[in-house]
């Protein structure tokens, strides 16, 4: 049976509304290094998760050092 009256926008649009409410995250406390990080997933700060690395963190080279040191790359 069809609907006898239309329903306005705003009717639609709160109707549709609740099912896309954002949830706030309640971060727990990492046991490692202290840091805020969400419940079962592995630290952002540190990598650890149940004691253990799991995603080691990259440490990032000198520009100087990877050309062989010799005055910045410049060649004379």
């Amino acid at each position: 049976m069809p609907p006898k009256k239309r329903h306005t926008r705003a009717r639609r649009d709160k109707r549709r509304a609740s099912s896309f409410r954002l949830i706030v995250a309640n971060p727990g406390k990492c046991p490692n290094c202290g840091g805020a990080r969400q419940n079962h997933r592995v630290c952002t700060a540190c990598g650890f998760y149940g004691g253990s690395l799991i995603i080691p963190k990259k440490t990032k080279k000198k520009a100087g050092a990877a050309e062989g040191g010799d005055e910045g790359g410049k060649q004379s």
